[in-house]
């Protein structure tokens, strides 16, 4: 968290929210056991089910008073910092102006930059709030000065746990509104809209992880060339805010449209579905549409299912608008063009000359300056762990509290 020198005292902390399910609860918890006091504002039923330690704040409010009531209870508590999942919701925003205002720090958990086994935790902001310069040269010689980053042990992760906590959380969310009532989520759907879409989803896993198992093999024994394009959540605020794009739609729109335009004609396209997507809309029937409409039809694959690291391994390349998989083709030495802010987009690490060109001339990362540009993540934004396992999230709330009180990464 903080990048306070080890003994400067103990923090008073509040939490806002966090991730679905106990990430916050065992982070308030660590926290607790090392002498720090921790407060919750809790914003809805989910919120509270799953902290359930004294000092919870139930904010019954709406989000034009939000701002002033923060300010308020920040006062009130003596809050010398500021914990949250992600810095793009509705009641974050806000909470971060007055935390900058009044000169308070601002801890922001989010997903790895690098992926697996890392989880982002960077101060004041991440992603294209992120203060991570894009100079590669910066890079370069910073991690130059930083020791080698200690051994590193992966961690299990449960797509089930993910989803069960998930379901548990929004139901818990939409019987209570009643007591928070002005309470509404920051995500496009209704929770019961997001239900259904995973009932129809995971009624049909059988069936869809078959179909994504056949291309695959079709994919590898054919020797085709084929670029990725990894979906992102329509959800994803780096998406919408980020971006030059509203939503995942108007850039698969864009990126079948230039791949059709530009591309060598003995490519293919494979966009692979977010693993997390809701199942609301249907992605893969709205690609097909697009390469229909396009004239490429015959050449862009959907992907429903699957592990995206064999698939991105064999790419002569990828696409993608801000997300993490591309830290992950990088990381593979696989040429990646972004369209939206990233913290990777980098000259020596990305491709510069925009979509149009990337098709025909896709050139791989500098493997010094990736190699560099990861060491500084991991100094300055990145602790082990993950946050769908009782030990992945474990190491995270050790990792997270050394941090927080300015000790150097801990040996696993």
């Amino acid at each position: 968290m903080s990048d306070l020198p080890p003994g400067t005292g103990k923090r008073t902390v509040m939490m806002l929210q966090g991730l679905m399910g106990p990430l916050f609860r065992r982070l308030g918890q660590g926290l607790m056991e090392a002498g720090h006091t921790v407060h919750k504002v809790n914003f809805n039923g989910g919120d509270r089910l799953f902290w359930r330690l004294p000092n919870g704040i139930d904010y019954r409010g709406s989000l034009d008073e939000w701002p002033q009531n923060f300010e308020a209870l920040v006062c009130e508590h003596g809050i010398t910092d500021v914990t949250l999942f992600g810095d793009c919701r509705d009641y974050h925003r806000p909470a971060i102006e007055v935390c900058r205002r009044l000169g308070i720090p601002v801890h922001v958990f989010e997903e790895g930059y690098i992926r697996p086994d890392w989880v982002t935790l960077e101060l004041g902001g991440v992603n294209g709030h992120s203060s991570l310069p894009r100079d590669p040269a910066w890079y370069r010689e910073t991690a130059a000065a930083l020791p080698p980053v200690p051994p590193h042990a992966q961690v299990p992760a449960s797509f089930r746990r993910r989803a069960t906590e998930g379901l548990l959380y929004n139901a818990t969310d939409v019987l209570t509104r009643w007591h928070y009532p002005h309470w509404n989520n920051h995500r496009p759907w209704h929770p019961a809209v997001e239900g259904v879409g995973w009932f129809r989803k995971l009624r049909r896993r059988k069936e869809r992880e078959a179909y994504s198992g056949q291309l695959i093999a079709d994919l590898e024994a054919s020797g085709a060339p084929y670029f990725l394009f990894p979906l992102q959540l329509d959800s994803d605020a780096q998406i919408r805010l980020h971006s030059p794009f509203t939503g995942i739609g108007p850039a698969l729109q864009m990126i079948v449209k230039s791949f059709a335009r530009h591309a060598p004609a003995d490519t293919r396209l494979v966009v692979k579905e977010h693993p997390l997507d809701n199942g609301v809309r249907d992605w893969q029937q709205e690609t097909a549409d697009m390469a229909t409409r396009f004239g490429v039809g015959d050449r862009v694959d959907y992907l429903p299912w699957g592990d995206i690291v064999p698939v991105a391994q064999r790419a002569r390349g990828m696409v993608t608008v801000n997300s993490t998989s591309g830290t992950l083709g990088l990381a593979m030495g696989v040429p990646v063009v972004a369209l939206g802010h990233a913290v990777y987009d980098i000259p020596d690490i990305t491709n510069q000359d925009g979509l149009d060109a990337f098709w025909q001339n896709p050139v791989a990362p500098d493997e010094e300056t990736f190699a560099a540009f990861r060491r500084v993540l991991v100094e300055r934004c990145l602790i082990p762990g993950g946050f769908f396992s009782e030990e992945a999230i474990a190491k995270v709330v050790r990792h997270a509290v050394a941090r927080f009180e300015g000790k150097a990464l801990l040996p696993e």
